[in-house]
């Protein structure tokens, strides 16, 4: 990324709000995680403090708003679990930014449930595991769902105790 002039700096810092992750790091919404990589240390090296400490203090302090906003980006697009939730959210009209509390929540309940009885059947299902009975934890993770249809945490854990439920019979 080319130097910029001081008056682009401020501009940038100004819509950097506006900006999805994507947009921040002059991405496409399909890169790779190398290219994720690649975009972060390119753009973080133009907008580092140390290399703007020549700039004027306005010009420093819009440097230093942009230097934040690109750890944003690259701490939940670096993320494969992150990734996925801030991708929904931004398909569901969320705004540009998603806080990393946010994205914990978001991966957290799609492993655990949105629902209180998908929560409570999941719950059960681990309490289920924990004790080696796989036979209730798959039942509780099939209740679990049937509120929750599509749940990919939910199903993959099903195949999880699947397996080791016809492991254990075998």
């Amino acid at each position: 990324m080319a130097a910029l002039a001081p008056a682009e700096i401020l501009a940038l810092a100004r819509i950097s709000e506006e900006l999805d992750y994507y947009q921040l790091l002059h991405l496409q919404d399909d890169a790779n995680a190398r290219q994720i990589k690649d975009a972060y240390y390119e753009t973080s090296r133009t907008f580092h403090p140390d290399a703007c400490r020549h700039l004027p203090d306005d010009v420093r302090r819009a440097v230093a708003v942009i230097a934040k906003r690109i750890s944003e980006a690259y701490s939940i697009l670096r993320d494969p679990r992150r990734r996925p939730a801030y991708d929904r959210h931004l398909e569901s009209g969320g705004g540009a930014r998603m806080q990393l509390a946010q994205a914990e929540g978001a991966q957290r309940a799609e492993v655990e449930g949105k629902t209180p009885q998908g929560r409570q059947y999941f719950t059960l299902a681990n309490q289920d595991i924990r004790r080696g009975d796989f036979a209730a934890a798959a039942r509780n993770l099939q209740t679990a769902l049937t509120f929750e249809p599509g749940n990919e945490g939910f199903e993959k854990l099903l195949v999880e105790v699947r397996e080791k439920l016809e492991h254990s019979s075998a």
